[in-house]
């Protein structure tokens, strides 16, 4: 696992850093604790795909008790995960704010989770993402301040996020590309072969983790797992 920084300019007063914690896919979870304790973020953004069922999980749950004694953490859904009333409470118990299609307030910011289009049926590795809940997303672009949202899916971007009035996403979900070649990504759910939203950041408001497990038969080339951190900086500020 590599450490990862980001510096993004912000309509902020004062300087937040935040960490993402994409696709862990309830794999053990040591390292990546040990990775945040070194940062000591203001909060964790858990960005989806971190366990399939709170019902099930091996080392999720585990994770989230532990993650949220260095930092607030706030957990939105991925495609693979699969949290019902009782499993959201679970989560709570854990110490983690669960988004699903909502907002905290946390440091006078908006902290929202868009959660993916795949939880009303099972997602398929070669088909289009469904779209998300278009409605919740305007009303949480319309709050008035600085607004975080955590969405799994980065292809989401260009065709539902990116007219809105939204400062920053965190997104993982593309697992970098799976294979890497002259820093592009081979091949990700939701944008097929070659696909443009893998890792970095684009625009200077959408960060993409290159996620933290492999999940598949195929291993990871050219394309280490990553713990992002973004610092959010104040306009004219130093980071």
């Amino acid at each position: 696992m590599q450490t990862v920084e980001y510096t993004i300019l912000a309509a902020l007063e004062e300087k937040l850093t935040a960490v993402i914690v994409a696709d862990l896919h309830d794999r053990p979870y040591l390292e990546v604790l040990r990775g945040i304790e070194k940062i000591r973020p203001d909060f964790i953004a858990v960005t989806g795909d971190h366990m399939y069922s709170p019902h099930t999980a091996k080392h999720g749950l585990d994770f989230l008790f532990e993650a949220s004694k260095i930092a607030p953490v706030f957990y939105s859904i991925g495609n693979h995960e699969h949290i019902d009333k009782a499993g959201a409470e679970k989560i709570a118990k854990a110490g983690a704010k669960l988004l699903d299609n909502s907002y905290a307030v946390y440091k006078g910011i908006y902290i929202g989770g868009l959660t993916s289009g795949w939880t009303r049926r099972r997602a398929k590795m070669f088909e289009l993402t469904p779209p998300p809940d278009l409605r919740w997303l305007r009303r949480f672009a319309a709050l008035p301040g600085f607004k975080v949202l955590l969405c799994h899916h980065p292809e989401y971007y260009p065709k539902y996020i990116k007219p809105l009035d939204i400062d920053v996403i965190f997104s993982g979900h593309a697992h970098g590309g799976q294979w890497r070649f002259f820093g592009r990504g081979v091949f990700a759910p939701g944008q097929g072969l070659f696909p443009k939203l893998t890792s970095g950041v684009i625009d200077g408001r959408l960060v993409i983790s290159r996620g933290l497990s492999n999940t598949v038969s195929v291993p990871r080339l050219f394309n280490p797992t990553e713990l992002v951190i973004a610092h959010l900086v104040p306009l004219g500020g130093n980071d």
